[in-house]
């Protein structure tokens, strides 16, 4: 192999550059799901709300001018202050199977998080733990759903041919019969309904900013003891918002509520990663809406979903109020659409909700882990 050379991105072309690489990488990967490059570009923007208290930096690796690898490398105060940590994160990792690079990549992403100060690295991660995060290390045969990760089987040669070690797992579980999913359901509801104090309703869509916020207070409430969280900042909860509400539905959105204050919630939204396969990350083509007409036309017939997150407050936990959010979802939106589904992630060391999932059949089909790795003292890692 020619000379490696790791370069920070810098200008526009070698952002875009960034961005395009996957497509090497997956060329012949038939469940890689291309990102939308227009979305790529507005979460890579320093706009993005994550640097209003954080930063990061993004780095190409090149050998003999032709590109052979990416990285993110990322600071996250916030983080470090709520866990009392000195960490900084990567993520956006790809690489040819190829050591020798990897270890570039990942030497250059140490050193920029050296000079931040930080002592330990770990991911992947996107920003942070509230974006996209963990390596695939089963499932690789699986299309992967919205918002989540997807990589080749080498990757975690290379990653832990660095010297990382496993943080943390993170599971991903498949609902294939929700009408079973749901008579499970009944019958665990049934016998917690005199704990149950909860009323439960659908977002309201036309106020979906200020249903957003409720939803931060009980996710950043609920979430707090958990590996990895960090609260959602006001504008980040607000870009997230942005970003999902073409495709939040009002059934597939629920609130539990106890004399009108928020105590729970769960989201699942439409599998778009299934319209996404068909148009290749462009919405437009030779200045036609051709990608959006498909994505437009193929939206409401996905039968496949994805439960992105469901909350509870803890005073409110073992009173039956999250078999009940995720009962009515299954109901009145999951069954009526047909089809099948993931929630994803739960971390492996939530046994009361993986234990859960299991009891109402469930399948724990993808795994994804968190890496980590003391860094040595100097800025070349």
């Amino acid at each position: 192999m020619p000379p490696l050379q790791v370069i920070q991105v810098e200008s526009r072309a070698d952002r875009n550059a960034f961005i395009k690489f996957p497509w090497k990488i997956y060329k012949n990967d038939p469940a890689w799901v291309p990102p939308l490059v227009i979305e790529r570009k507005e979460f890579l923007s320093r706009k993005h709300p994550f640097y209003e208290h954080g930063d990061a930096a993004l780095f190409l690796a090149r050998a003999g001018g032709e590109i052979v690898g990416r990285i993110m490398a990322s600071d996250d105060p916030n983080y470090n202050a709520l866990h009392q940590s000195n960490v900084g994160c990567f993520g956006l990792f790809e690489s040819i199977d190829d050591q020798a690079v990897a270890n570039a990549l990942f030497e250059a992403a140490a050193g920029w998080i050296r000079r931040k100060g930080r002592e330990e690295i770990i991911g992947p991660i996107d920003y942070s733990t509230n974006y996209v995060c963990g390596l695939l290390i089963d499932g690789f045969q699986h299309s992967p759903t919205l918002l989540t990760s997807h990589n080749p089987p080498y990757y975690r040669q290379l990653i832990e041919g660095w010297e990382f070690e496993k943080a943390i797992d993170l599971y991903a579980w498949w609902f294939s019969d929700f009408a079973e999913a749901a008579a499970r359901l009944r019958r665990l509801t049934s016998r917690m309904k005199d704990r149950q104090p909860a009323s439960i309703r659908p977002a309201d869509l036309k106020n979906l900013e200020k249903e957003g916020r409720r939803i931060r207070e009980i996710y950043n409430e609920a979430w707090e003891k958990n590996w990895g969280f960090v609260p959602f900042a006001e504008r980040e909860i607000d870009y997230m918002t942005k970003e999902l509400k073409p495709i939040v539905e009002s059934d597939l959105t629920l609130l539990a509520e106890v004399e009108g204050q928020p105590v729970g919630f769960i989201l699942a939204v439409r599998d778009i990663n299934v319209v996404l396969q068909k148009i290749n990350g462009r919405l437009t083509w030779f200045g036609l809406p051709i990608g959006l007409i498909k994505l437009l036309y193929y939206r409401r017939r996905i039968k496949k979903g994805r439960l992105i997150a469901l909350g509870v407050i803890p005073k409110y936990r073992r009173r039956g109020v999250a078999e009940a959010l995720v009962l009515r979802i299954i109901e009145e939106g999951m069954i009526k659409r047909g089809g099948a589904g993931e929630l994803s992630l739960t971390l492996e060391n939530n046994f009361m909700i993986n234990r859960f999932l299991e009891a109402i059949g469930a399948q724990k089909y993808k795994t994804y882990r968190i890496y980590r790795r003391l860094l040595p003292a100097s800025d070349s890692a």
